[in-house]
């Protein structure tokens, strides 16, 4: 279901966004709320180049302020001019799962997402030298020494985070999640073999390919950069979800700039550049624009509020 739900967005958008766009009268700032190296940043430096090439007198600055796994910045972005010049990166599911959790300083009504660009599917990785050849490997560990085996992730309450919970709950096991400051830190700790692998995802894998393995990834059909690589459905378990990508602005930002703003971002991802560098990077593009927002988020939230309760969020002490 969730697979004809993205292909609808990928066909959605094709025609306002094919069309031309006006380039920024000045320098776009770029908020990343996570540190670099991760997909959050790989997407931000494509989008930059592209933006470049594009309107040549314009700068997409990427600024990072990373921490709690997002939140730090996502509490603080309402400060932020609303002058049309400022957008952030948003994060599905962590945007609904960590006001759940209840020890953020933001709610999900202060962000006000404005384009979702692309979607990463879930995948668990190991580094290359792990004993883990397959999935089966995995398990038959996991379930042999519960607790023992130490998974690391990008944040709490976060995709990784759910994917975690929901490979225990899925499987019958129980291994320890290792949260990590965003995907740069977490890939210096699993090619340094300082983990018994990773819940990240399909893009986690490509971009390491020959340092990592990938065990399993939560798609309908296998990656097509990972052909060896089994579906959670071909392992017996019906898992086709992972983490989607987008810009936000300050909620003074005007509607008028809003819209400029989704425009251009609409436009490269259109443009035959991006769509090269996010298929070699693993990234399945997606266009939600204004004119689905309220829609998509509505069954996002709906879909990750449940996810949210299964792992125990939003209950009282």
């Amino acid at each position: 279901m969730l697979r004809r739900f993205l292909l609808s967005l990928v066909a959605a958008m094709a025609a306002a966004s094919a069309s031309a766009q006006t380039c920024p009268e000045k320098n776009v700032n770029y908020w990343q709320p996570f540190p670099p190296g991760g997909e959050s940043d790989i997407s931000a430096r494509h989008q930059a180049l592209v933006l470049k090439r594009k309107c040549p007198g314009i700068d997409a600055i990427v600024q990072y302020k990373a921490g709690g796994g997002g939140a730090l910045l996502w509490g603080q972005v309402n400060t932020l001019p609303g002058d049309g010049h400022n957008v952030y990166g948003v994060n599905l599911p962590h945007l609904v799962l960590q006001p759940m959790e209840g020890s953020v300083s933001y709610k999900a009504d202060d962000i006000t997402p404005i384009f979702w660009f692309h979607y990463t599917p879930d995948a668990l990785v190991v580094p290359e030298a792990s004993p883990f050849r397959t999935f089966a490997d995995f398990l038959r560990a996991a379930k042999d020494k519960p607790s023992a085996l130490n998974l690391g992730g990008s944040a709490l309450n976060s995709a990784n985070h759910a994917a975690h919970e929901r490979l225990n709950s899925a499987f019958g096991v129980k291994t320890t999640y290792v949260p990590y400051k965003g995907t740069g830190d977490l890939t210096l700790a699993v090619l340094g073999n300082q983990l018994d692998g990773a819940m990240s995802y399909s893009a986690f894998a490509v971009n390491n390919k020959g340092k990592v393995r990938a065990l399993a990834v939560a798609m309908d059909k296998r990656h097509p950069l990972l052909p060896d690589v089994p579906t959670f459905k071909e392992l017996g378990v019906d898992w086709v979800d992972g983490a989607f990508r987008g810009i936000g602005v300050p909620k003074s930002t005007p509607p008028e700039a809003r819209k400029r703003l989704a425009e251009l971002w609409a436009a490269l991802n259109a443009d035959p550049e991006m769509k090269e560098l996010a298929a070699k990077s693993g990234f399945e593009l997606v266009n939600v624009g204004l004119d689905q927002m309220d829609t998509f988020m509505r069954e996002r939230a709906k879909v990750y509020t449940e996810v949210g309760r299964a792992m125990g969020l939003g209950k009282k002490p």
